[in-house]
């Protein structure tokens, strides 16, 4: 993948209780649309993201935004004294 792929990732809650991670991705006008199937396929299949948005610039560029499910464990302090 070519390095001017950009990403920056960040937590969020959309709803009370349910918190999601997104992860922007900046992907060059250069990359086929082909590759950057295959690059969101195996991100969503690997790693659980699911497609959040996706903007194409007027210069091309596209602009994906991913997200998934934070999932946290129930403290078990209660349980564990």
């Amino acid at each position: 993948m070519s390095e001017t792929l950009q990403r920056r990732e960040h937590g969020r809650a959309l709803r009370p209780g349910v918190e999601y991670e997104f992860d922007k991705l900046v992907i060059p006008r250069e990359q086929s649309r082909n590759s950057v199937t295959r690059l969101l396929v195996d991100r969503a299949e690997h790693g659980g993201w699911e497609l959040d948005r996706v903007r194409i610039a007027a210069d091309g560029t596209r602009r994906v935004v991913l997200r998934r499910k934070i999932i946290r464990q129930p403290r078990l302090d209660w349980y564990l004294a």
